[in-house]
């Protein structure tokens, strides 16, 4: 299983990165996990072609939003139909952006949260805690790769993260937050140990923050290794 890192910030990009995405490839097949704003170029500077099967977490537009450039690849490129993973509101959101044309045309949708066969992974959707519908991912192939997506603290992260060969958990830190529905760096680290991940990588980053004082906060809690997302980063999870 090979990931490559398409963008890491969460609510909006800093300057030449991206937000949440990411695309994983096993055996020839392609699939990415979110596109946020800015990762439909780097994508496509991987796959030209495209991926094989899309999976969003959630409706929101750090998640989605390259999603609708996807679409027009598809439509007018003619690329043919595209399996899309998603919970409920992804679609409605983005289809707000191409009020002319469905993109069902497009999209062969499947309702998150689920477990679905995809490709040669066993993608189990799992609900998780935000401000909108959003389901943590956990796909099983000849390694186990989870990604949260956007969550706050829940005793689904252990089922979700169990035993993974790489768990990718956000750690928003984000300034005055509240709400209980996003992540620290500290947390994140403490459910990476309570899974029983073997490697933990911190995303969806609040701008302005300082990436390796989260790692070292998560490093409080997780003893095994600790990467931080960094857009145009290559991992092979053997």
């Amino acid at each position: 299983m090979r990931l490559t890192v398409l963008g890491s910030c969460g609510a909006f990009p800093e300057p030449g990165r991206a937000c949440n995405g990411f695309a994983v490839e096993e055996s020839g097949f392609r699939l990415v996990l979110d596109l946020g704003y800015g990762t439909l170029p780097r994508l496509l500077d991987l796959w030209p072609t495209g991926p094989d099967a899309v999976v969003i977490t959630h409706e929101h537009p750090d998640h989605c939003a390259d999603l609708h450039g996807l679409f027009r690849v598809r439509h007018y490129g003619r690329h043919g139909r595209l399996p899309l993973y998603c919970p409920p509101g992804v679609l409605d959101r983005v289809q707000g952006l191409e009020p002319d044309v469905s993109l069902h045309e497009v999209f062969d949708v499947f309702a998150l949260p689920g477990e679905w066969t995809v490709g040669p992974f066993r993608l189990s959707g799992i609900d998780l805690p935000h401000f909108v519908p959003n389901a943590g991912i956990r796909l099983e192939g000849r390694r186990v790769l989870a990604y949260t997506g956007d969550t706050g603290p829940s005793p689904a992260l252990r089922e979700l993260g169990r035993d993974a060969d790489l768990f990718i958990v956000e750690a928003t830190d984000r300034p005055g937050d509240t709400s209980g529905l996003l992540m620290t760096a500290r947390a994140a680290g403490s459910w990476a140990r309570e899974a029983g991940a073997r490697r933990l990588m911190l995303t969806h980053f609040w701008p302005g923050n300082d990436r390796t004082a989260a790692v070292a906060a998560a490093r409080e809690s997780f003893a095994g290794e600790i990467f931080k997302a960094d857009e145009g980063d290559v991992y092979a999870l053997g």
